[in-house]
């Protein structure tokens, strides 16, 4: 009677913790190059210069009456990007947004039902990739607004320009309306309407200066 020998499987080759080592180095390695590339891909224009840029919001009343409120605290960069595209960054305090000649209206505007600053202190807006012409010919600025909370695609419309270097010569001037119930800012309805209509006018500081 013929014995059939046994045939036994051939081990995989044994990954040694030296090799998985290198592995995850190697995926480190990689991973750091993107983000230096990305990095070097991004160059900051400017800051907003305070001193010359004025941000502003209104509303209206049920009765007509306009409100006009600003934000006196803010923070903002324009990035160059590949393409001869641009970024624009925004972020408003909103505790220290302002009302203009009412200390009511300052109150509800920081309060829980409307920007609510104690939960949600900045509002920030970073804008689509944009070709670097947009700012002196006008058109749609879109991007992404973060407001208590909740984020949202909006869309701003900028002015033609006055001046051959807008953000440095002459202001950026630019505008839109937003939802507020679309952010939860759903207090005060009996007595605020619903659409807010930012203003904002930028100036710019040179990088480096």
């Amino acid at each position: 009677m013929a014995v059939t020998p046994t045939v036994r499987p051939r081990a995989l080759p044994a990954v040694t913790s030296r090799a998985l080592q290198s592995g995850a180095l190697a995926a480190l390695l990689a991973v750091l190059a993107g983000w230096s590339v990305e990095a070097a891909a991004q160059q900051r224009l400017g800051d907003l210069d305070p001193a010359h840029t004025r941000i502003r919001f209104d509303l209206r009343t049920r009765w007509g009456q306009k409100v006009l409120g600003e934000f006196p605290a803010f923070e903002g960069e324009v990035l160059a990007l590949p393409g001869d595209r641009r970024q624009v960054r925004i972020r408003l305090r909103t505790d220290a947004v302002e009302v203009a000649g009412s200390e009511r209206y300052t109150r509800i505007a920081r309060s829980e039902g409307f920007f609510d600053a104690a939960r949600h202190p900045l509002i920030e807006f970073v804008s689509d990739p944009h070709p670097a012409e947009l700012v002196r010919d006008g058109g749609p600025l879109r991007g992404r607004l973060s407001m208590h909370g909740v984020t949202h695609e909006e869309t701003f419309e900028v002015k033609p320009a006055s001046c051959t270097r807008p953000g440095l010569d002459c202001p950026v001037m630019a505008a839109g309306s937003v939802d507020r119930r679309r952010y939860g800012l759903d207090g005060y309805r009996v007595v605020l309407g619903h659409q807010v209509r930012f203003g904002m006018q930028l100036r710019l500081r040179p990088a480096g200066s």
